[in-house]
């Protein structure tokens, strides 16, 4: 098996601003996994918020050896190879893991979707992210985003309230509000999530800092509207935590390691009477297709990433009216934009 990747900055059409950071250009890293004729595509976006740089990612990739295994299908030995090189590396890793679920879709001529045993019919609707960001700039990207049924409102900050006004100044469509850990005292996270329920918020997305485990499940008691963990839940391995704080997962790819992870985290998190949303960072097409072939399986959509920017190399998944539409070619379901 050949790897190689290639660095490529993701240009956003607005500056993207949540509690903690602001960007205009994102970088990733593209994977390309060649064997026998066939390439398969994968995607590193990674964070600072969990240690990873776009210098790490490609300093992981060139020091793992994948010419060691026969074929891409020998993925439980290759992965555990891959998640044992060296701790962290999320994304990086993921980048393979998609390369590899790629290729297995295109030697076998089957889209991920139809390889798992899913519908992609019963795809869910996508949220569409608004930044945070001055007033008159909000109410610009709401009536540009009119097309989508569902807004994430990023918030986090002073003017949390003003935010919202705005936007229900404009529109009564359904709102998901993502606080990114901006909230540092468990009682200003109940009084904002109670005036929230009265603007008919649907669910908050990490109120406060993963390290105040204790303080979100003395929120959750105090308020009567869904709990979504993000910054809490990496792996599998996280989820048994969260009980009694959460009420449901965020899973994202760049966070799990890849699609094999995701799906154990579907499956557990079900188990446990959890809520399942599927989100991401800012991506291009081919991360975003990957984790959209794992959406007939959960209850909420976040995979907005690719439609953020404006030079996405890649086209695969669509939007339409805010439902995430599938294709049926074979593996990501993804093409290469000349």
């Amino acid at each position: 098996m050949d790897l190689s990747f290639t660095s490529y900055n993701l240009h956003l059409i607005h500056t993207f601003t949540i509690s903690r950071s602001s960007k205009n250009i994102e970088p990733c890293i593209i994977v390309e996994l060649t064997h026998g004729g066939i390439t398969g595509y994968g995607e590193a976006a990674p964070s600072e918020r969990y240690g990873e740089t776009p210098e790490t990612v490609m300093n992981f990739l060139k020091s793992v050896n994948l010419s060691i295994f026969d074929e891409p299908f020998q993925l439980e030995e290759i992965l555990s190879y891959v998640n044992e090189f060296a701790p962290g590396n999320t994304s990086a890793k993921a980048a393979i893991d998609i390369a590899l679920h790629d290729w297995i879709g295109k030697k076998l001529n089957l889209p991920l979707w139809k390889l798992w045993g899913l519908n992609k019919e019963k795809t869910p609707l996508t949220s569409f992210t608004i930044g945070i960001d001055t007033l008159e700039v909000i109410e610009k990207k709401v009536r540009e985003a009119e097309p989508y049924p569902i807004f994430k409102v990023k918030v986090g900050i002073p003017n949390d309230e003003e935010i919202i006004k705005t936007i229900r100044k404009i529109t009564n469509k359904a709102i998901r509000v993502d606080a990114n850990e901006g909230w540092k005292s468990k009682e200003q996270a109940r009084d904002k999530i109670l005036w929230l329920e009265e603007q008919g918020v649907e669910f908050i997305e990490q109120p406060m800092p993963a390290s105040q485990l204790d303080d979100t499940a003395w929120l959750r008691e105090q308020v009567h509207i869904p709990i979504i963990a993000d910054e809490n839940v990496l792996d599998v391995h996280d989820i048994p935590t969260l009980y009694g704080a959460f009420d449901g997962i965020n899973i994202k790819l760049m966070k799990s390691t890849g699609l094999r992870e995701a799906m154990r985290m579907i499956h557990t998190a079900k188990a446990a009477n959890m809520k399942v949303m599927l989100g991401c960072m800012i991506e291009s097409s081919v991360a975003i297709s990957a984790a959209a072939q794992l959406s007939p399986m959960v209850d909420y959509a976040d995979l907005d990433g690719n439609i953020l920017i404006s030079n996405d190399p890649f086209s695969g998944v669509q939007v339409v009216h805010g439902k995430l539409e599938l294709n049926s070619s074979a593996g990501l379901g993804i093409t290469f934009r000349k």
